[in-house]
């Protein structure tokens, strides 16, 4: 089959019998028509379009090694420092056609079933463990150009250091039975972004864990019967691009999963019973470079998109003479240039790790992961501070094309836009830093890799320090106590 176009991914997911429940009812009919999904759905499939322009191809697709089909970029094993430019250049395309909105379009997940895969043998020989298994999902993948979600977290219950679940009934998704089949799972998982509207979910225990039942890995279709995904409330304001310019196309719903005593067949199985598997392999195993090489290409554009959106309020009102506002713009040419030179050396440093793939430099990588949780709610806070009472004082669509149209064209026009075009902006840039579309954008990045407190600690940790202590040593002279 090869790479798919998005007439094969809207089909695939209505074909699904996903259980999905939202604002307290299970969704029935064709998922691609509800009006809290209806956006990003289409939005994706245009991405799954974008393989198949004629003038985009080469840029998108690569020849599978398997059977000579166009597959996506995605999934390229980078062997060279070409390689990754390849990749970054179709993940920028697709960011571009999204404005850096969407932070789970395709390619984030591909890149990590791709990752996975790269570094299997991580788990080759250890118990309990089928790293054939990872390698049959990524050729499936491959292939099949299958959408994914996952999900790594467990309830907040009790966030206490050393809290141990104890209730009868498993909270956190845990493994209560094995047999002949595979494993059996109950419990709930959480923050499954776009769950419910992709062809699979791929299931891993995060570092950290203790208890041996709640250690596992795997990928599962997302009909599977006993999976169920709980959505949260919809931030999709309305159907008007007008209104509503951005989540009306990249509302990205999130969810929690629970697992009713979800049997998961051997051969969906990566690990399982297996706390250092579980510890280990997400961390020696590519993802984390690539993954985050993904991401920084992805939110790259988007600083330069909220780049345009600043510089066009300031053209709008005409308030550029102001040096407090030049200020504020060259803050966020900053933060956009150290996020793209970031990016540039984790390649320029990439290194080819122990099976022969080539990995994107992990401290550039990671100090664009700290920086960029700090940037981004302040980029949206200098937008809000540009437009200022411009930003509530939006009339709607309808409002243009009723009786008021006088009115709002007389005292709504902006210096260098007439009045619908002002209001236009404007709502743009109340529907990216204000509207709970907006928010939820903030605190996505801001938690987007975990807890911003913990990033900074792996990167100090992880930061060779001890060559320029060192050296301060020798200045000194010091003596070793």
């Amino acid at each position: 089959m090869g790479a798919i176009n998005g007439k094969d991914f809207i089909d695939r997911l209505n074909q699904q019998k996903t259980e999905i429940w939202y604002n307290g009812k299970k969704i029935e009919g064709n998922i691609s028509e509800h009006p809290a999904f209806k956006g990003i759905i289409h939005t994706k499939a245009s991405l799954y379009d974008l393989q198949n322009e004629p003038s985009l191809t080469g840029q998108m697709t690569f020849k599978s090694p398997i059977t000579g089909n166009p597959v996506g970029i995605s999934y390229l094993q980078p062997k060279t420092k070409e390689d990754l430019k390849k990749r970054r250049k179709m993940i920028k395309i697709w960011a571009k056609h999204t404005n850096g909105m969407m932070g789970r379009s395709p390619d984030y997940m591909n890149t990590a079933i791709m990752s996975f895969a790269s570094t299997e043998n991580i788990l080759k020989g250890k118990e309990n463990c089928f790293p054939e298994n990872i390698i049959a999902l990524y050729e499936r993948a491959l292939e099949e150009d299958l959408s994914f979600t996952h999900t790594l977290i467990t309830p907040q219950v009790n966030r206490a250091h050393l809290y141990f679940e104890d209730s009868k009934d498993p909270i956190a998704a845990k493994v209560i039975d094995q047999n002949e089949k595979g494993i059996v799972i109950k419990g709930a998982r959480l923050l499954a972004t776009q769950g419910g509207i992709t062809d699979e979910v791929l299931v891993y225990s995060a570092p950290g864990l203790f208890d041996p039942s709640e250690a596992f890995a795997f990928s599962i279709p997302s009909d599977t019967k006993g999976l169920k995904f709980i959505c949260r409330e919809s931030f999709v304001g309305g159907e008007s691009a007008f209104d509503h310019p951005l989540s009306s196309k990249y509302e990205e719903m999130d969810t929690v999963i629970v697992f009713d005593n979800v049997l998961v067949p051997w051969d969906r199985v990566f690990f399982y019973d297996n706390v250092e598997a579980s510890n280990i392999f997400i961390l020696q195993s590519s993802f984390y470079p690539n993954a985050i090489h993904q991401v920084i290409t992805r939110q790259v554009v988007k600083i330069e998109f909220l780049l345009g959106i600043a510089e066009l309020l300031v053209q709008t009102i005409n308030v550029g003479e102001y040096q407090h506002i030049q200020e504020k713009l060259s803050e966020i040419i900053v933060g956009l240039e150290t996020m793209k030179a970031l990016a540039d050396k984790s390649e320029t440093h990439a290194e080819i790790d122990e099976w022969g793939n080539i990995r994107p430099c992990y401290i550039p990588l990671q100090a664009a992961s700290v920086i960029f949780p700090r940037l981004y709610p302040r980029f949206c806070e200098i937008i809000q501070l540009i437009g200022a009472s411009g930003m509530v004082t939006l009339p709607s669509e309808k409002d243009f094309h009723s009786k008021l149209r006088t009115d709002l064209d007389q005292y709504l026009q902006g210096a260098s836009k007439d009045a619908e075009d002002r209001v236009k902006i404007f709502r743009l840039a109340w529907d990216l830093t204000m509207s709970s579309f907006g928010t939820r954008q903030i605190h996505y990045e801001r938690y987007f890799f975990g807890d911003p407190i913990r990033l900074a600690g792996k990167l100090y940790k992880s930061y060779p320090l001890d060559g320029l202590v060192g050296k301060v040593n020798d200045f000194l002279n010091l003596k070793d106590k």
